[in-house]
């Protein structure tokens, strides 16, 4: 089983095949937006994958579009609530705080 880091407080936790990073996130004691139930609709839950790509599942069109639609994305960009374990490497993510998604 991977781990899920997250900065900047580099809490860890195990990462369990299956969940999304906004779930392990919120487990993890994490304060992270998510104003739309996990349904991509509002971007609020943005944050930086730092590592671990392969070990994510892929952006499907309706996380692209929201993306495409915020301020400071970039190549690192995944929402929390999209972003599902899918493997076994370790995952690092960077939280974005109060300027992310809005």
């Amino acid at each position: 089983m991977s781990t899920l880091t997250i900065l900047p407080s580099g809490k860890t936790i195990a990462a369990e095949i299956g969940k999304t990073l906004l779930e392990l996130i919120q487990a993890a004691g994490e304060e992270i937006q998510h104003k739309c139930g996990g349904n991509a609709q509002c971007g609020s839950c943005h944050i930086f994958l730092q590592a671990g790509r392969k070990s994510v599942s892929k952006i499907a069109s309706a996380e692209n579009q929201k993306l495409d639609s915020i301020v400071g994305v970039g190549s690192k960009s995944r929402l929390a609530c999209q972003a599902q374990v899918v493997g076994e490497e370790d995952i690092t993510v960077e939280l974005l705080g109060f300027a992310s998604g809005f």
